[in-house]
């Protein structure tokens, strides 16, 4: 059965860290579906680059879904704001869904209150001081962290040999030419 993948997107979204995982799970042959929050699926990234997501949020069954990808940026600090996406984080964690955020979404976790107990990483917030520094990612149960856009494809690989296996990820390290270890 094919995977599917759910990833958020929000004005302000840290494009690498969301572009790199979408690129590498559909090398993987997972289903990745992008949906937004926002009024248009027209979505700006903070460096300007603008993606047109499959379909608004609030259309989305999440119970279709097998991991939910949320990118950092400026966008997860206004998304964890907002109690429908953490309604959505709670949801996939109470299902013992994975959830994979990289960068300042692990602060979405946080508000979500899904991050406590676990190890983690991510970007260098004050809100995330008990952060794993030196780990590039983090995988503690049903969450996967990164620490930033720098990561990004050191997560996305991670994600692809959580949901179909570290032979898959080594494949697709190889087809791009991936010479770091993940």
């Amino acid at each position: 059965m094919t995977k599917k993948v759910l990833v958020i997107l929000s004005e302000g979204f840290e494009e690498i860290e969301a572009i790199a995982p979408i690129d590498i799970l559909r090398r993987a042959k997972v289903e990745v579906t992008i949906a937004t929050s926002n009024k248009d699926v027209v979505v700006t990234g903070r460096n300007g680059i603008r993606v047109v997501a499959d379909q608004y949020l609030k259309k989305v069954d999440s119970e279709m879904f097998d991991i939910l990808v949320l990118p950092g940026g400026s966008a997860a600090h206004l998304l964890r704001g907002r109690e429908d996406i953490l309604e959505l984080v709670r949801g996939f964690y109470e299902k013992g869904k994975k959830i994979a955020a990289i960068c300042a979404a692990p602060l979405i976790l946080k508000s979500s209150g899904v991050l406590e107990g676990h190890r983690y990483t991510g970007y260098p917030h004050e809100e995330l001081i008990e952060r794993e520094k030196e780990a590039l990612v983090v995988k503690d149960r049903q969450l996967i962290t990164s620490q930033s856009a720098g990561t990004a494809i050191e997560f996305a690989l991670n994600i692809v040999a959580d949901l179909v296996g570290r032979k898959v990820a080594d494949k697709i390290k190889g087809d791009i030419c991936f010479l770091y270890e993940y």
